[in-house]
């Protein structure tokens, strides 16, 4: 172009060159990387229990030599005694049991074992406990032997049985005397050294016999008449309540026909 100055064109063929060789060098210029997201918090790993320590076992001690060596020269003391066979019998005896009242009760050892008259098998020989009681009656009681072989018992709750004794004092209508009351079921008898104030009678001879506990006196009365006024000499009234409690309990079942026992 013929007015335009040369230097105007070298200038703008340099822009154009400048301008050329940064396009060239934006995209050959590799991407950036994009910035790594921030990593979260983690919560700290949990610290494992502490475990608790083993029980240490104890060492087993293994038997000496010399122990082993005696354990099987005698085999016995290592194993038990066989116990006996079950249902294996035990020898014993046979008690057989009577009373002068049918269907009495039997306890031997405390145990209920039926009524009378009946028999005990297979009794263990040894001592045993017999306990005999009957409606009306007082109980017997008694501590018999068994053995092999064969026994018998008999209870008479009809007999009457009384063995009472009691220190008293005679009182008279001047002074009084010493001496001692003496009640079986043949009888009761006053025995002292005056003679002329001793007695014997039959329990169902008696006129009167009662006591009174507060005065502290026993008193009972012959069918002859005379009466006897008895203190105890302890002056202990509970004496001669006892006494004139086991008399009078003889004279009722007398009364009713029961008989003396023998003495």
């Amino acid at each position: 172009m013929p007015g335009v100055n040369r230097f105007t064109v070298i200038a703008a063929v340099g822009v154009v060159m400048t301008l050329a060789g940064g396009l060239a060098y934006l995209s050959l210029r590799p991407a950036p990387k994009p910035a790594a997201a921030p990593r979260a918090a983690s919560a700290p790993a949990p610290r494992p229990a502490a475990t608790p320590p083993k029980a240490e076992t104890p060492p087993v001690v293994q038997p000496a030599a010399s122990a082993r060596r005696r354990a099987a020269a005698r085999p016995e003391a290592a194993t038990a005694a066989a116990p006996a066979a079950a249902g294996t019998p035990v020898a014993g005896g046979t008690l057989r049991i009577e009373s002068d009242v049918d269907g009495a009760q039997v306890f031997i050892d405390r145990e209920y074992v039926g009524v009378t008259p009946l028999t005990a098998n297979g009794v263990a020989p040894g001592s045993h406990r017999v306990n005999v009681s009957a409606q009306g009656y007082e109980g017997y009681a008694e501590t018999i032997d068994v053995a092999a072989g064969s026994r018998e018992l008999r209870v008479n709750f009809k007999d009457v049985r009384l063995a009472a004794s009691l220190p008293v004092v005679h009182k008279h209508r001047f002074g009084s005397c010493r001496g001692r009351l003496v009640a079986t079921p043949q009888g009761l008898r006053y025995e002292t050294a005056d003679k002329s104030d001793a007695f014997s009678a039959g329990l169902l001879d008696l006129g009167a016999f009662q006591v009174d506990y507060l005065e502290k006196n026993l008193r009972l009365t012959l069918r002859s008449g005379k009466r006897y006024d008895f203190t105890d000499p302890e002056d202990n009234a509970d004496h001669l309540f006892v006494f004139h409690r086991d008399v009078e309990k003889a004279r009722e079942r007398l009364k009713k026909g029961d008989r003396p026992a023998q003495p």
